[in-house]
């Protein structure tokens, strides 16, 4: 975790904040203002205390009246101003102001400890299996993991077991040669060696079909892969994590499931929960959301706060949607408001039709939930009539992080990197392919 300070000011000013950033997964701690610090820190302090402060810090102003945010610009650091009312979203948007990229947003103590589990986890190239509905962070927790692993500036490739097509499933996954079937006028790696090296996150793991299972769990034991019409083994270094929103123990007691491949899939369980049971996090994602829509579509307006009911009301609903029911009514609630804030009123709650929620993993778990600002990659296949190129789809998995590093950085290419968890040398590799790419 990263180290931040709060300064003894704010702490006796507004004692709940602290509180806060100390369940939303964050190394904080109090610190004096006036001190020398460390180079790089970030301190959250008082607006009296701007004199101390770098551009990368946050300043509190409480006091009465509407809460606002005004962005870091101009070499100023970021500022935050609220009263009583507001004190519990503005401790929410804080967090999410001081939480690193790529960390997923956490405002709960339980969905803390989770985070540690995964960071432990990720030290280890041990295979994890995720269980839980959809919409609870599976794939956000799978990224935690590769970023913190010793894998994090290789790939991290996402994969859908169910939207791949079912007659090129095999070839997709360990590659074919040349000639190996009709349309096969070139040899492909494959998804598994275009992770070599990194992760490769199988979701969906239910829908593969059984006669796959079995050249899923060879490549498990023996590291090894082969492709479709090879008649030698490719060795492959992947990490792979599993994901499902079934319970997977039972699809294989109902023979749905190898058993053998579930064990040894199941080595590192981590069962998310629904977020209606995890209180805690809803206001942490919910101020994650907001930024993000701020960022992108607001154009340098005021950041749209909710009110101190419309909080309460998200803190009371059942979520049975989870994380996208979330994002689904607060961008609807920015849309239609008719105030300068979110109220009751904007949230249609009432109105939205309850999602069909698969079942419940019967494993009891920590709360967790995954950043919901890190797109969950889908590949889509070809356009009609034409075959589906492996090496495209791969290349596209590593692209789009890219422009989306990039564009959350600016063009800032060290920044960049940083939030793709790889080296400057890396991401030129990765830009020269798009250059590529685009004269192509």
């Amino acid at each position: 975790m990263s180290t931040f300070g709060i300064s003894d000011a704010l702490c006796a000013r507004v004692p709940a904040l602290q509180a806060w950033l100390e369940h939303a997964y964050l190394d904080i701690a109090p610190v004096a203002a006036h001190l020398p610090r460390d180079k790089g820190s970030i301190y959250v302090m008082l607006a009296s205390e701007i004199a101390f402060a770098t551009c990368r810090d946050v300043l509190i102003d409480y006091r009465p009246g509407a809460p606002r945010y005004i962005r870091a610009a101009n070499g100023l650091p970021a500022r935050v101003e609220f009263g009583p009312a507001d004190v519990e979203f503005a401790c929410a948007l804080v967090a999410e102001l001081l939480r690193p990229s790529g960390t997923p947003a956490v405002g709960d103590g339980a969905s803390a400890r989770l985070m540690a589990l995964a960071s432990r986890i990720a030290t280890s190239d041990a295979t994890v299996l995720i269980q839980g509905d959809t919409g609870t962070g599976k794939e956000g927790i799978a990224r935690f993991i590769h970023a913190r692993s010793g894998r994090r500036d290789r790939d991290f490739i996402a994969v859908n077991c169910a939207a791949l097509p079912e007659t090129m499933m095999e070839a997709m996954l360990f590659g074919h040669k040349k000639g190996s079937f009709t349309g096969a006028a070139q040899s492909s790696d494959g998804l598994f060696l275009a992770a070599d090296g990194g992760t490769l996150l199988l979701d969906e793991i239910a829908e593969l079909p059984l006669n796959l299972q079995a050249k899923l769990l060879r490549a498990l034991q023996e590291g090894e892969i082969l492709p479709v019409g090879a008649t030698h083994p490719v060795p492959v270094n992947v990490r792979v994590i599993a994901a499902c929103n079934r319970d997977l123990a039972a699809e294989a007691d109902a023979g749905r499931f190898r058993s053998d491949l579930y064990w040894r899939l199941n080595v590192m369980p981590l069962a998310m929960i629904p977020l209606a049971e995890r209180r805690g996090d809803v206001l942490a994602i919910a101020a994650s959301m907001l930024l993000g829509f701020d960022e992108k579509h607001n154009n340098g307006g005021e950041f749209v706060w909710p009110t101190a009911e419309c909080v309460g009301a998200l803190k009371g609903h059942e979520w049975p949607g989870n994380a996208r029911e979330l994002g689904n009514v607060l961008q609807r609630a920015l849309v239609l408001r008719d105030g300068e804030r979110i109220a009751v009123g904007d949230l249609s709650l009432m109105s939205l039709p309850a999602p069909t929620v698969p079942p419940r993993t019967t494993a009891a778990p920590q709360p967790y939930q995954a950043q919901p600002a890190a797109p969950e990659p889908i590949y889509a296949p070809a356009q009609r009539g034409r075959p589906t190129r492996l090496q495209d789809i791969a290349r596209a998995s590593k692209l789009d992080a890219v422009r989306h590093a990039l564009r959350e950085a600016d063009g800032h290419r060290a920044l960049a990197a940083r939030k793709l968890g790889i080296s400057e040398r890396t991401l030129r590799y990765r830009l020269a392919e798009l250059r590529t790419m685009a004269l192509a």
